[in-house]
């Protein structure tokens, strides 16, 4: 069986991207939530600060999204050339 690169470079780019969306979104409403993953967030990804407004929120979960579909499609070429062989 082999994997769908593009389904799955897509679908963990969302879910990556949403997962910082919803903790950038949880963080402006109670500002203690998530302050540790998101300066965690900050030292990986360059240009995000990982502060408290929407602007900083859409920058990290473009990061999010770009990173998580590189992941999936890695992922999913690494195992389609294990599998095949």
């Amino acid at each position: 069986m082999k994997l769908d690169i593009k389904a799955l470079a897509i679908s963990v780019g969302l879910i990556w991207g949403g997962a910082l969306l919803a903790v950038g979104l949880a963080n402006l409403v109670w500002p203690a939530y998530g302050r540790e993953f998101l300066q965690v967030m900050a030292a990986i990804y360059p240009g995000y600060a990982g502060s408290s407004s929407i602007g900083q929120v859409l920058v990290g979960t473009l990061y999010g999204m770009v990173d998580g579909a590189i992941g999936g499609a890695l992922f999913a070429w690494i195992y389609n050339s294990i599998a095949s062989r």
